[in-house]
């Protein structure tokens, strides 16, 4: 699949000054809970209507969605709004439902972009299709099974695709439920720049407080919408209830965000960015060197090390660096997130250093 300019029709046609907008429950509950939902909805930003009628649940036993039947509640909300509907499709099963009840955009969620099988059974089950189809990230940060997912659709000829980020799946949870890992989606539009690119802040945030700044911080990295979880009464969601928001916060967050240019014209600004430009250019070369210096005196530890056969792993050294340089890295006020995944790498690459001796 190759960058083309098409590949952003579905979305310009949508003529909006502003990001895109795809908001709903989690869970279709109700019919009542989904027509309340899109009536508040029809009053904000929002363009399309999303709501989980299949729910893939981590374990058995919670809520797995109202099916077949939530599709009903949405070609009814359809109707009496005019706003276009958006559910998650995870077999070709639920592409005939959805399709017979003229679902305008089905995502691929997670859990189904993770595996080439089932991301080309849908495909095959979509082949031509004129509707706008999403592929959420997988869980694991993996770019290229992520533009695979994109690709198997693109070659069954649905021309209406695009992305969406809902950050990574990892075992140590610290400020969000799920990583966004920015520098995935950045290799993205790197590599298919006019491929649509929506954020899902619920998911990555896990906590409806996190969403403002994570669609800001989209909205910098020259995101192109986002698909955020809305509920009437979100502390009674039947799922995922601490990441929802109500309607009015929603249109509270779309109103304030800022909306920044790619580029100014002004001869200060590009000036003022190219000396800074030059100074981190300088700053990286530094780093880089001693990164290289550091390399080197861990070498001279896995000489040591392997002289008196003594194992390369030691977890209360790791643990003493890691809390000490997050200590260090808070009175430079960097993230314990940013300082933690730093640190691992350089542990991870001292490891394997030390393993050539």
């Amino acid at each position: 699949m190759k960058n083309k300019k098409e590949l952003s029709t579905w979305l310009n046609a949508f003529n909006l000054s502003r990001p895109l907008v795809i908001a709903g429950p989690c869970s279709a509950e109700t019919e009542a809970q989904v027509l309340s939902t899109a009536r508040a909805l029809k009053n904000t930003d929002t363009s399309i209507l999303r709501a989980g009628i299949w729910k893939p649940r981590t374990r058995p036993g919670n809520f797995e969605g109202v099916g077949k039947i939530g599709l009903e509640w949405l070609l009814k909300a359809k109707k009496e709004t005019g706003l276009l509907t958006a559910t998650e499709v995870a077999n070709p099963t639920h592409v005939d439902l959805a399709l017979k009840h003229e679902v305008d955009v089905l995502w691929l969620g997670a859990r189904t972009t993770v595996s080439p099988f089932v991301v080309q059974e849908i495909a095959e089950a979509l082949k031509g299709t004129d509707k706008i189809v999403l592929v959420k990230n997988p869980i694991n940060p993996d770019l290229a099974l992520w533009l695979g997912a994109v690709e198997r659709l693109y070659k069954q000829n649905i021309s209406k695709l695009g992305a969406i980020h809902r950050g990574f799946s990892t075992y140590q949870k610290i400020t969000y439920r799920n990583n966004p890992e920015w520098q995935i989606p950045i290799d993205l539009q790197t590599e298919v720049p006019d491929l649509p690119l929506l954020l899902d802040p619920s998911h990555i945030a896990g906590n409806r407080s996190l969403i403002f700044d994570l669609c800001q911080t989209a909205l910098d990295l020259n995101y192109d919408g986002f698909m955020i979880e809305t509920h009437p009464n979100p502390d009674e969601a039947w799922s995922d209830a601490k990441q929802q928001i109500t309607p009015s916060r929603l249109s509270e967050i779309t109103k304030n965000l800022s909306i920044k240019r790619e580029i100014s014209n002004s001869k200060t600004f590009i000036d003022d960015l190219a000396s800074l430009r030059a100074k981190i250019d300088v700053t990286d070369k530094q780093l880089i060197a001693i990164l290289g210096e550091r390399m080197g005196i861990v070498k001279e530890i896995g000489a040591i090390k392997n002289k008196k056969n003594v194992a390369i792993l030691q977890a209360k050294r790791w643990n003493e660096i890691s809390q000490k340089m997050i200590q260090l890295g808070k009175e430079k006020q960097l993230s314990e997130d940013f300082i933690l995944q730093f640190f691992k790498a350089i542990h991870q690459e001292s490891i394997r250093q030390q393993k050539e001796y």
